[in-house]
Parts: structure tokens; sequence; C-alpha cells
């Protein structure tokens, strides 16, 4: 598992994590390594909104087997990106087989009908490209960044895996080996392994969906059948199931064609129920304490559910962990690092394996820290709670709110513009993966900037309430 940090800090997860192939090492890299099917659509270019000048082109349609594809040309380098993002994550694997959306990210790369094992990753290496893949909360998703030229050859190479990965004992029993001796390097041998990212989506849920260990039990990872992994990998990755997201260098012609001479007569597979993913109202604070038999320092975590995903609230919690958490001006960094000391930092954001903005179910705004055994949990808790307070008291006003929509712009565009155009590619294939509607991104400073002072103040007393909150402290056992 390796922090991913492809759109910043700024936007609110600033601790994310990709689940990688291969032995994932904690330091961020690139890898070297439902319905019945819809008629074909189409929509126009995202029309400007009056908020920013700043535009990004968006053709968005559906092909005949219900693969969702957006296009997004860019000249600005040579280069292109392609992002196939799949509909199932952590959330949506079946009871008793977790950790399988994980297991499967690393099968991805194992072969297909015409690329043999490795193939995959070294035909972009040897192109001059990098790649990756990542299992999320609501997706698994993989990119390559190739020179322009090459993009056929990858939406090729792509469909190919997608039309017939080569699932065989021999990939099965070599990767379920990877992925549990991964768990074990990153988790359960590491001080802090899991900690926030893992353990606390755990305590704070309640519904199974969310609450399961997704890294993979270990016992379920052993007891994945090769007859499992090929109908898990027919249902789930089929086109209708999917998204593909091509930004950078090319001629939407040009590349609308191939997505459909490649991916066109790939059959749509019957898709079975969405789970519920609803968590019931928390009345009562939680806390929880893990020993950790490694770590030499406590540490805390904090979590509250987010409001739903695209009302007002969910913009103005967005918005609030501007001002609280993210940047050395933050409101939590001041009061526990700079005025009194309890640490030397104090981190978080919303969806640590992702953004703000590309999952689908409910989430959990999150901060976490260490601190000296001289500290008192208790004193951590209590700044928390007279920050808050703060805002609740005596409201946020016009300049506090215009400054963190300038933060969370600043970091937005800067993201969305980026040389290798992941962050654009990633945002495009979610939003037409969840709300199919990719146009959304040229319309989120403005949905920021509708936001009032009142809507903030009624987050922070529906949100922001000790009884919606859990938390969790590490009890260090190791010697310092």
């Amino acid at each position: 598992m390796k922090p991913f940090t492809p759109l910043g800090q700024a936007l609110g997860w600033s601790a994310a994590f990709l689940l990688t192939l291969g032995a994932c090492s904690p330091k961020a890299t690139t890898v070297a390594s439902t319905s019945p099917t819809p008629p074909p659509t189409a929509e126009a270019t995202a029309a400007p909104s009056a908020t920013s000048s700043f535009q990004i082109p968006v053709e968005y349609y559906t092909l005949p087997n219900g693969l969702k594809v957006v296009l997004s040309p860019d000249h600005t380098a040579p280069t292109a990106t392609v992002a196939a993002y799949y509909n199932i994550g952590f959330r949506n694997e079946p009871r008793d087989r977790t950790g399988f959306a994980h297991l499967f990210e690393h099968l991805m790369f194992q072969g297909s009908q015409n690329l043999g094992k490795m193939e995959f990753i070294q035909l972009i290496q040897k192109n001059g490209g990098v790649l990756n893949g990542s299992t999320r909360f609501d997706f698994t998703n993989y990119f390559e960044v190739v020179p322009a030229h090459k993009l056929e050859t990858i939406i090729w190479a792509e469909a190919d895996r997608m039309r017939g990965l080569a699932i065989n004992q021999a990939n099965l029993t070599n990767q379920q080996g990877v992925v549990k001796n991964e768990v074990r390097v990153n988790v359960l041998n590491q001080p802090y392994g899991g900690f926030p990212w893992l353990d606390m989506p755990q305590y704070a849920n309640k519904n199974w969906n969310n609450a399961h260990n997704f890294y993979g039990d270990l016992k379920d990872l052993d007891a994945a059948t090769l007859e499992d992994a090929q109908q898990f990998f027919k249902t789930y990755y089929a086109p209708n199931n999917a998204a593909i997201a091509v930004v950078g260098d090319f001629e939407p012609a040009e590349a609308k064609a191939w997505v459909q001479k490649y991916f066109g007569n790939i059959p749509a597979v019957t898709q079975p129920p969405k789970p519920d993913l609803t968590e019931p109202r928390q009345e009562k604070e939680q806390r929880f304490t893990k020993d950790d038999k490694l770590a030499t320092k406590p540490a805390l975590a904090f979590a509250y559910h987010m409001p739903e995903r695209n009302t007002p609230e969910y913009y103005a919690l967005i918005l609030l962990d501007q001002i609280l958490l993210q940047g050395k001006d933050s409101r939590l960094y001041q009061a526990m690092v700079q005025k009194r000391g309890l640490t030397d930092d104090v981190s978080g954001g919303i969806n640590y394996l992702g953004n703000a903005f590309n999952y689908a179910g409910p989430m959990l705004w999150m901060g976490n820290l260490t601190y000296d055994q001289t500290v008192k949990s208790d004193s951590v808790v209590s700044v928390l709670d007279q920050e808050i307070n703060r805002l609740a008291k005596g409201g946020i006003d016009q300049p506090t709110l215009d400054l963190a929509v300038v933060k969370l712009r600043s970091s937005l565009y800067d993201q969305l513009s980026g040389s290798d155009n992941f962050g654009r590619a990633d945002m495009l294939a979610a939003f037409a993966l969840f709300d199919n509607d990719p146009s959304r991104i040229n319309t989120l400073e403005g949905e920021f900037r509708k936001i009032t002072p009142a809507v903030m103040q009624r987050t922070i007393q529906e949100y922001l309430r000790p009884t919606n909150r859990t938390i969790v402290v590490v009890n260090p056992l190791a010697k310092s």
C-alpha cells in the first residue's frame, strides 16, 4: 500500500493510499511495474460557469455495451492518459471475500489474451510511459500516461485485459501470496500499521460493507478458489460496470474510433444488485483504544460522518476541512502545533483512500496525530472541541469563507491542469461512474461559491457534534 497524493493535500485527503501491485512500499512512487444496457448517448462540452474561466473539454458518451467513455483533449503536452475505472471496490466486494477487490488489482497485471505475464507493464515502460493501479472504497482503477502517438496501443491493451484476463491457478496462488505478504509488511508488522485509514472505518461504521477489513482477511484470501476468481472477474470487470477516461494530446474522432474498435464488441454482463451502503445516524460518541506493540508514541485519530455527497452540507464540510485541517494556517494546526505544542503535525481530510470527490457511499472526515507520552489524549480532544465550538458560536464570516474557497480553488485547478493529466482523468472517470455526468468537473467551483455562512453554521451543528464522532487512540507498547 502506497501513499497516493496526485490531487494534493488541500483537497482534504493528505493521507490517501494506493493498494498497488507488487510488494508495495510506504513511499509514494509510480509503479514501474446494473442495469439493462443503455442506448448510446453523447453530451456536448460543458457550458462555461459564471465563476470560472478555466474550462475542461468534456465529451461523454456510452457504448451500446454500457461502457462509459469520457474524452478530454489537451494539446499542451504530447502525452495521453488512459484511465480505466471499474465499479468494484472495498465496499461492494462480496462477504467472505474480503480483499478480493484488492486481489484483482494485482491479478490485472498477470497477463491477458494477447499479453503475457507482466507484459502490460513492459509495454508501457518500453514506450516511455508510466502506470499504476489502486483499489478504493467504490472502484478499482488503472491508468497509464504515454507519449501521445502510443494512445491507440494503450487503448488496445486496456481492452485486451477487460476482454479476457489470464486467471489460472498459478497466477491466483502467486498473487494470493503477494497480497498476504503485503498485509503483513504494511499493516501487521508496521508501527501504526493501518492507522487510521484502515482502522477507523471499521470502528466508526456499522454497515458491514463500510466496516470490514477491506485490505483482506488472511483466511478469506486463502479460501479464494479459481472458480471464485473467474466469476468475480466476469461479473465486475464488464464494460457496463466501467468507465474509461482519455485525456491529453489526441483528436477526439480518432480516439472514439479506437475505443469503438477495441472495446465495442466486449459483451455486457448482468450486474448484481448494488449493496445498501447506508449508515445510521450516529447518536453517541465512540471511543476505542488500539494496542500497538511496535509503536513508541501514542497517536489519536478522530472521525465525523460526512453529509450525503453533493448536498450543500457536503460542500460546506469540504470548506470546513480547509478551515480546520488543511495547511499550516488551519485552526487545528495553529492550536495544536503552534500554540500548545501538543504535536509536531496534525493531518487528515476527507477520504484517506482518494479525495473529496471520487467516492460514492458514506464517508468520514478524519484527522490524526502522534504526540508524546506526557500529553493526554483528553487534552487533544479538548483542543479539537474548542476550535469547533469557536466556529459554532462565533460563526464563519464571509472573508473566512472566501479564503477557504480560494485555498480549495488553487489546489483544485493546479491539479486539473497538471502535466500528466491524471488528476483530470481521475475526476472525469469518477463523475462518469458515479454521477453519469463528468461535466460536473466544470461546475465544482460554482457549487462551493453557493455556500453561505448560514449553511456552514448548519453543517457544523449537525455534522461536527461530538455525538457524530469516533475517536481511536493508539496505545504504544514498544520501548522508545
